[in-house]
């Protein structure tokens, strides 16, 4: 069987923009850095987010049937590890004010994009949920997106 930590280290070399997803439920709204995002479908407007099973972020999707995905600006590094860390995990959104857009799912401000989804489909993965869902609304700035590499984010925008 592959070594988890090799797994880890060769997926790291997979460079991707930086995601948060959020989602509210019966009154409760929370939110996570997810790296494994994609593109699914243009016809119809499709991407899929993959979940932690143990998350709230997860257990608030699987409830409402919602989530929106935002794309990070390089500004945005901060806010990242706030919605990656697990301390005060509680207090993520303290200071932030959200809107909403179609689905109600909250919405940060000042993301390089974001995409509000209705779920359309959720397969169990190993430790995880893979979450596809419909596009139903989007935005986007024209600001510089946050990266991340071999386990840190990085400034391609020099490089030829």
């Amino acid at each position: 069987m592959l070594d988890q930590e090799v797994f880890k280290t060769v997926l790291g070399r997979w460079a991707s923009g930086v995601t948060i997803v959020t989602s509210r439920a019966e009154g409760k709204i929370h939110g996570m850095t997810v790296s494994a995002f994609s593109s699914v479908s243009l016809e119809p407007p499709l991407v899929l987010v993959c979940a932690d099973k143990s998350s709230i972020t997860n257990e608030l999707i699987e409830k409402s049937g919602i989530y929106a995905v935002h794309i990070l600006s390089k500004e945005q590094q901060d806010l990242s590890n706030k919605f990656a860390s697990k301390k005060d995990e509680h207090r993520r959104f303290e200071g932030i004010n959200c809107s909403t857009m179609v689905t109600g799912a909250p919405v940060l401000p000042d993301c390089l994009a974001v995409l509000d989804c209705t779920v359309v489909a959720a397969h169990d993965a190993g430790d995880h949920i893979v979450y596809v869902g419909r596009v139903e609304d989007a935005t986007n700035l024209d600001v510089t997106p946050l990266l991340y590499y071999q386990g840190a984010y990085r400034d391609f925008s020099s490089e030829e």
